[in-house]
């Protein structure tokens, strides 16, 4: 199952990219500057790739991109907006992505992502259970390549990719009006619900452990193991669901800038949504493994958006 979402996501981004670049199906024609730009964040997109390759291989730590995941978003954006002249609309993209990136870096960091031993950090349990689930990633030289093509590459790739609507965004001729102010608005709304989405199942999972630490009595969701209450108990992941919007109105600034609905950015945030579908699926199978209840919380609270139902417990 792993092994067919990864080869899956790899084949829709090279899929995607090609149409997108190698079609005529959207208008990808740059001035000089635009062009010049683009090469110089390739180059950083190629380079963080493979440095997070390196320092995984060696440091036996597979979580590097992780590191990388809310910091070069806010590279890639400010470069882009310098080389612009620092364009009005562009700005506006650049400081809402620098606020979404310091929401996640406080929230990673917190979790105990980062270390002062860069190569350090915790590493995400998802790996293992990958491993686990597919035996022939077991070879040092099958679980290298893997790591090369899928967690740096891949993952790299898309984050590139969906930071890109403000390239986009420079292309676009129309005006910074209300219209982006709205949007911008349903942006920073979400990456304040995320915040509180994230700081709820922080909470819970620190007085989860705490009461197993102090022997004392689980009651609830802490005897359940994982938390329905709050944003949780209208979606099963309401990080996620946020993340997505997050990134699909990111795109629409673009969008408003080009005077359509359609550009060829909007590459970045269809991979996005596909692979935090898969990311969730997978998830969940290890949660339905874990906790006896997870299975009657799925059927009762929706994935990400949906109908719910708060009186299931």
């Amino acid at each position: 199952m792993v092994a067919k979402q990864s080869i899956f996501l790899i084949v829709t981004l090279c899929a995607l990219v090609y149409i997108t670049f190698g079609t005529d199906v959207f208008d990808t024609s740059f001035t000089d500057e635009q062009y010049a730009a683009l090469v110089a964040m390739t180059k950083l997109y190629l380079g963080s790739a493979i440095y997070c390759f390196v320092v995984s291989e060696l440091a036996k730590n597979y979580s590097q991109v992780d590191k990388f995941w809310s910091l070069i978003p806010i590279a890639y954006v400010w470069y882009f907006t310098y080389a612009s002249g620092y364009n009005d609309r562009m700005m506006m993209m650049a400081v809402l992505v620098t606020l979404w990136g310091a929401r996640l870096t406080y929230n990673f960091a917190r979790r105990g992502g980062f270390s002062i031993y860069f190569w350090k950090g915790e590493e995400d349990y998802r790996w293992v259970e990958v491993k686990a689930s597919m035996p022939f990633l077991s070879s040092r030289f099958t679980w290298g390549l893997f790591n090369l093509f899928f967690i740096c590459l891949y993952q790299m790739g898309l984050i590139f990719l969906f930071s890109l609507p403000i390239l986009a965004a420079w292309q676009g001729s129309e005006p910074l009006g209300i219209m982006d102010y709205v949007i911008g608005g349903i942006m920073f709304l979400l990456i304040v619900i995320q915040y509180i989405s994230d700081q709820q199942q922080y909470d819970f999972q620190t007085e989860k452990y705490r009461r197993i630490e102090n022997n004392e009595k689980l009651d609830g969701d802490y005897k359940r193991g994982f938390v329905t209450t709050g944003l949780w108990s209208f979606s099963r992941h309401p990080n996620f669901t946020c993340e997505q919007l997050i990134w699909i109105t990111f795109y629409s600034l673009s969008a408003s800038a080009n005077g359509t609905y359609l550009n060829w950015s909007i590459v970045g945030c269809i991979l996005l949504v596909i692979l935090f579908v898969n990311s969730a699926i997978f998830s969940e199978g290890i949660s339905s493994r874990k906790y006896p209840e997870y299975k009657k919380y799925q059927e009762n609270v929706p994935m990400f958006l949906g109908p719910f139902n708060t009186k299931w417990k």
